[in-house]
């Protein structure tokens, strides 16, 4: 209640945990709160995921959409989980620390281990052998996906090495559904790479934030990149 009562004073929040939202351009660049959580809007955004950081490596991650004007709950998993470092204002963020970064990022695309289904509305990636999440530093390549017969990373250094890329075959749960973010896209060298909205697994992730199976399908389906989806981690 004490996070509403701005937002109920301001006016912003109508009933049923609608929060209201400005329609057309002036939309575009403005800000705002949802489940608590700052979301800085991009241009003709229309989707948000939400991750809110509750206890330990444990979040609520939220599926909100803008319709007439109105941000509007869709969906939430009570379940989510964030890196076992904890989390950390992104551009502060190392690799190889198990930190979540804070902040707002885009949502470009998917991959996982299923064929393209009709309805999914991002481009897709079906993870093939020899494909990888390259982390090396020295490499053009760096937070990119690339498959190891193109060359141009040490996909043999071992996943724990400094420069260790994830082979994608490895992890079949959790990347069964992902869904890429907008971290480090300029690819800024120790910053990190892989930041993945994914399936969860046994407990606390390595950097990424992840919710339960149901949750990822239902989101691959509503996804859709003419909305410009966006996911803003906080807590």
């Amino acid at each position: 209640m004490r996070r509403l009562l701005p937002l109920l004073l301001a006016g912003l929040v109508g009933p049923a945990g609608l929060v209201a939202g400005l329609a057309g351009p002036a939309a575009a660049s403005s800000d705002v709160r949802l489940d608590g959580v700052h979301v800085r809007l991009r241009d003709h955004t229309r989707q948000v995921v939400t991750v809110n950081h509750t206890r330990g490596y444990h979040a609520r991650v939220v599926f909100w959409s803008l319709r007439d004007g109105t941000w509007q709950r869709r969906f939430q998993a009570a379940d989510g989980r964030v890196g076992y470092g904890g989390l950390v204002i992104g551009h502060r963020r190392h690799q190889g620390t198990g930190t979540t970064p804070l902040g707002t990022y885009t949502l470009p695309s998917a991959f996982g281990t299923h064929l393209r289904a009709d309805r999914w509305g991002l481009p897709y990636r079906e993870i093939r052998r020899g494909d990888f999440w390259v982390e090396d530093n020295a490499s053009a390549y760096y937070n990119r996906y690339r498959n190891q017969r193109q060359g141009g990373f040490r996909w043999r250094l071992p996943v724990t090495a400094e420069n260790g890329s994830e082979r994608l075959t490895d992890y079949p749960q959790q990347y069964e559904y992902s869904v890429v973010t907008g971290f480090n896209q300029r690819q800024v060298r120790h910053r990190g790479a892989g930041i993945f909205l994914h399936v969860n697994g046994s407990g606390a992730t390595a950097g990424c934030v992840s919710a339960p199976r149901w949750f990822l399908r239902r989101a691959m389906v509503h996804l859709d990149a003419d909305q410009v989806p966006l996911i803003a981690i906080g807590r």
